[in-house]
């Protein structure tokens, strides 16, 4: 058997940057395995994962740094977002500017360099406050799995810190109707929600249908009510699926989320104008709706080749209005529809049985041109056009090849992919710009990962990757204040970031442990950032007004994150499980020879979970976050503060009463600490503070 696959070399040489005709004729040479025959059965996995190689895979067996989260867990931890739920998890943390505005940071990347995914769709959108993952409700949610590391071999674009995959409830063909809800309270923000998710199926006829609704009002921290963090959300998902026979199927789906009344009380800044005083961000209404129709070839074992194509159309409407806290009305407004076209089509080939090859193509379109307004000071008594551009598109199309190889005990996970990424636009700034705004770009990525099982509790593994992102519409095109007090010029012309991770881990499963643990160094060049600019480059590229805070988006040399996360459960008595994640990242601005911008703080979560009577078990977590003292000076401009450490205590208890049913009680933040994390939006001093102590209650079933 040749161990030395072309594609595995290739991949090889690509992110060791040796010349592509050493890879060619690498391929060539001779290499054999001895089989070393094992006969110990294999372990029972607990988790399996998609997103990290496109099928299902055990975690424990992929030489990728993954973490995912079931239907049970995200119902114990009772969060209201995708970033709540995850946050502790090694190597994730959270940003945000509101309650609803919580975005996952994944090893220090935040979400321009995370792709967000529901069902395998992206949420396209220029995000310039709030969450990506806002666009859908975690309440429908079956499982979220988390891919941490470059993942452009699969993901494209945007994929340097990783991916999240969202994966709602699909039509199923188990006859009869059948019936999950939910229903949940809380009493920090003395908030309500609820879910209903239906599916019903006869012959080759199935169909599902699930609605989500949230209604919170503004939480208490630790200090107090915290103003403008309620709103109203809602969710709509259908889907309805044929099947041709026992391997194919046709599916048609559509998804509709909405949030109504949204505040970003991380935005609020300090205005010249005595009348005005500070201006916040709010959004009164976000809304996200996707159609799709797909069809899928399932491989079997008559069948080697499995194929799944996907059409779709999805909208992501925002209105980003600016509040004038003096004049208590709106001073500047923003209307904008991203619209993107996509399709997707992938296949999986087992072309040998120690060889599973996977191939795809993606291609989609986004198309926004917003409607935005200002007022004009001082009297604000008009409202004029102030479109940051018109007309603006991005493209982007990309192929890949994945070879998943497994001789004996060694498994080698190797791919390859090329992706062409297009922006442009008819004018910027109001149409004062026409000339220098269309840009195209073309990359290569590539992984190589290799896991050595030397036993069930054993698997060592070792990964190289290297991802890339092109600027997105924002950086290219919208010009404007940022969250670290400046205002940022948009550029065009920036060129895209290539990150290059190098990773060292060990994994392992049994009945009664499950742990991971890597170390880990991401080098990322062209690191797109601003950088200040003074005197008539100011005012050129800014405007007088804005001319003493002005930054233009930029190309760094280099930036590098490194790190170390662990995560371990283990069963030390019958029914009673201790968990522990530990998350320690570091990051380095290698030009202005400082701390990386917004790096998170140390953390360490500790828990335990048992049985304690018949249908019940009760579960308490503690978890610590380390004073960050490691802050952009320069770069922020003073902005970015020390922020204290703070250790938080939650318990709960779970009463089974009947097969798919529970009632869960918990009480987070017992101490009713006040705080917030360091990745928290918001000028020094007035960050949003996290909820206090709130009293959690939640109810499913299935029937």
């Amino acid at each position: 058997m040749n161990t030395r696959t072309p594609i595995a070399l290739a991949a090889l040489a690509l992110v060791a940057g040796l010349p592509a005709a050493f890879a060619q004729d690498a391929a060539t040479e001779e290499a054999a395995v001895v089989a070393a025959g094992d006969d110990e059965a294999a372990a029972t996995l607990s988790t399996v994962t998609v997103t990290a190689t496109g099928y299902e895979t055990p975690a424990v067996e992929t030489p990728v740094a993954t973490t995912e989260l079931g239907a049970e867990g995200i119902q114990q931890r009772q969060a209201a977002n995708v970033a709540e739920a995850l946050k502790g998890e090694p190597g994730l943390a959270a940003s945000g500017d509101s309650a609803q505005g919580q975005n996952i940071v994944i090893r220090g990347l935040q979400k321009e360099g995370v792709v967000m995914m529901v069902d395998g769709v992206r949420l396209n959108s220029a995000q310039p406050v709030g969450a990506v993952s806002s666009f859908m409700s975690l309440g429908l949610a079956e499982k979220v799995e988390v891919v941490k590391g470059p993942s452009s071999v699969l993901y494209g674009t945007g994929a340097l810190g990783g991916a999240i995959n969202v994966r709602l409830p699909q039509a199923r063909f188990t006859p009869g109707v059948h019936w999950r809800t939910g229903l949940g309270f809380d009493s920090a923000s003395k908030g309500v929600n609820g879910a209903l998710v239906m599916n019903a199926s006869q012959g080759d006829h199935a169909f599902m249908g699930g609605v989500a609704l949230r209604h919170a009002n503004d939480y208490r921290s630790g200090d107090g009510k915290v103003p403008r963090t309620g709103y109203d959300s809602r969710a709509f998902i259908g889907q309805y699926r044929y099947r041709i026979d026992a391997n194919q199927q046709i599916r048609l789906s559509a998804q509709q989320q909405r949030d109504d009344d949204v505040w970003h009380p991380g935005t609020t800044q300090p205005h010249p104008l005595p009348a005005v005083g500070s201006t916040t961000i709010r959004s009164p209404r976000t809304e996200r709706r996707l159609y799709e129709a797909g069809y899928n070839l399932a491989r079997s074992s008559t069948t080697p080749v499995g194929v799944d194509l996907r059409l779709y159309r999805q909208e992501m409407h925002r209105t980003i209005h600016g509040w004038a806290n003096g004049l208590r009305r709106d001073i500047n407004t923003n209307d904008v529809k991203f619209k993107t076209d996509g399709f997707d089509a992938k296949g999986e080939w087992l072309a040998h049985p120690q060889h599973l090859l996977s191939f795809g193509v993606n291609l989609w379109q986004m198309k926004a041109s917003p409607d935005a307004r200002q007022w004009a000071p001082p009297s604000f008594a008009q409202a004029a056009a102030s479109n940051p551009f018109k007309n603006g598109k991005m493209r982007a199309a990309g192929v890949y090849l994945q070879d998943d190889m497994q001789f004996d005990r060694l498994r080698v996970l190797a791919g390859v992919r090329y992706d062409r990424v297009r922006g442009s636009a008819d004018w910027l700034n109001n149409g004062s710009v026409t000339s220098g705004i269309n840009r195209s770009d073309s990359a290569v990525s590539g992984n190589l990962g290799l896991m050595y099982e030397v036993q069930p509790l054993v698997r060592p593994y070792v990964n190289i990757a290297r991802g890339f992102r092109a600027a997105d519409m924002r950086e290219r095109f919208q010009s404007g204040l940022r969250f670290d007090g400046s205002y940022y010029a948009a550029n065009p012309q920036v060129s895209p970031e290539k990150a290059t991770q190098f990773e060292l881990g060990l994994k392992g499963a049994d009945q009664n442990v499950e742990y991971a643990l890597s170390f880990f160094r991401n080098r990322i060049s062209n690191y797109i950032t601003g950088t200040p600019l003074v005197g008539q480059a100011a005012i050129a590229a800014c405007g007088a007004q804005q001319a003493g805070i002005c930054k233009q988006t930029v190309n760094l040399g280099s930036v590098t994150i490194k790190g170390f996360e662990a995560g371990a459960r283990w069963q030390f008595m019958p029914g009673h499980w201790l968990s522990a994640a530990y998350t320690r990242i570091r990051g380095r601005n290698n030009d202005l020879k400082e701390p990386l911008y917004q790096m998170p703080a140390d953390t360490l979560t500790v828990g335990w979970e048992g049985g304690v009577a018949a249908g019940w078990t009760m579960d308490a977590q503690v978890h610590a976050s380390a004073r960050q003292k490691r802050v952009a000076t320069a770069f922020s401009r003073g902005t970015e503060d020390v922020t204290g450490g703070y250790v938080l205590l939650d318990i709960g208890a779970t009463w089974r009463y009947c097969p798919g049913h529970a009632l869960r009680i918990a009480i987070k933040n017992i101490a009713d600490h006040s705080y917030h994390n360091h990745l928290a939006v918001g000028r020094p001093g007035y960050e949003v503070q996290a909820p206090g102590r709130s009293l959690a209650i939640s109810w499913n079933a299935e029937f």
